[in-house]
């Protein structure tokens, strides 16, 4: 008998993993464990961390309140297959604002704190002077995951890199331009990337806003190394992130397609600082993303 072939994940049980995954487990008032990524090896992604934590600080929140932004602070790299725990501190709770603050560990050692402020919906002044850059739409352009087969089949990538470069994604992706492992020519530091979960989402506020913040740690700090012609997926970088910024600007669902508009004003220092804006098909900014990350050449 022939061995059986692995059928790939559907887009609908690659998005139910999602779910899973950013849905942390309570293990106290104040305490949470997040899950672990399905077939998870080596480093833990940054955005996966981001977006637990601000589960598990948006479960302590009244439903009244919605987060309006968050900061935080990588202090190690997480790793796959060690489970992360989550303590909230429930800083100020007020008529109008909320504040938590979250320290996820593993193994007992801190690898990320994060703030979250919450604020009741209201009326105020507005004004919205971000335009969404002019770029092709998303049914104009290639999915990423078809520019990554060809760039693993051109460049004869094997072994843990293909497996990366290669791993189905819950978010879908389709870029205009190149990013950092698309070609070597440096190029000005502006990218753009339009992306949603791969199937539909539940209608949770809370749940899309953790999405998006799961998907801002994809591209951001690549951005930065667009002027020098250089990437991670051809050896030529080490890099990890330092901080990430989000201000969610207004409700935004995670499974529609949103345009990911990101440059990088300044790289020095071994560090690259990279801004992105994610608009919405109307033309809509829903929310600003800030992060520095350390960047230095591979010797």
């Amino acid at each position: 008998m022939s061995d059986a072939i692995d059928t790939p994940p559907t887009a609908q049980q690659l998005v139910g993993d999602l779910v899973r995954l950013l849905t942390v487990e309570r293990t106290g008032p104040d305490n949470f464990v997040g899950g672990q990524q399905k077939d998870g090896v080596g480093r833990m992604f940054g955005g996966q961390v981001i977006a637990q934590a601000l589960q598990a600080a948006q479960a302590t929140v009244d439903n009244d309140k919605q987060a309006h932004s968050l900061h935080a602070y990588f202090l190690r790299g997480g790793k796959e297959g060690v489970p992360t725990h989550y303590s909230t501190a429930r800083d100020f709770d007020g008529r109008s604002f909320a504040n938590r603050r979250v320290v996820a560990m593993q193994d007992g050692v801190p690898i990320l704190n994060l703030t979250a402020s919450f604020q009741a919906p209201e009326q105020g002044v507005e004004h919205d002077e971000a335009p969404m850059p002019d770029v092709p739409g998303p049914d104009d352009l290639r999915d990423d995951m078809e520019l990554r087969r060809e760039y693993a089949e051109r460049a004869g990538l094997t072994g843990p890199t293909r497996d990366l470069m290669l791993r189905p994604r819950p978010i879908e992706m389709r870029t205009s331009g190149k990013l950092h492992w698309m070609n070597s020519e440096p190029r000005a530091p502006y990218a753009h990337s339009w992306f949603r979960a791969a199937a539909p989402l539940p209608d949770d506020p809370a749940l899309h806003r953790a999405v998006i913040s799961y998907a801002s740690d994809y591209t951001l700090l690549g951005t930065s190394a667009l002027p020098h012609g250089l990437s991670w997926m051809r050896g030529e970088l080490v890099g990890a992130s330092l901080d990430h910024a989000i201000w969610f600007h207004r409700p935004a669902r995670a499974d529609e397609w949103l345009l990911y508009a990101t440059d990088s004003p300044w790289t020095g220092g071994g560090r690259g600082f990279n801004r992105g804006r994610i608009f919405n098909l109307d033309g809509q900014l829903v929310a600003s993303v800030t992060q520095e990350g350390m960047l230095r050449r591979r010797t």
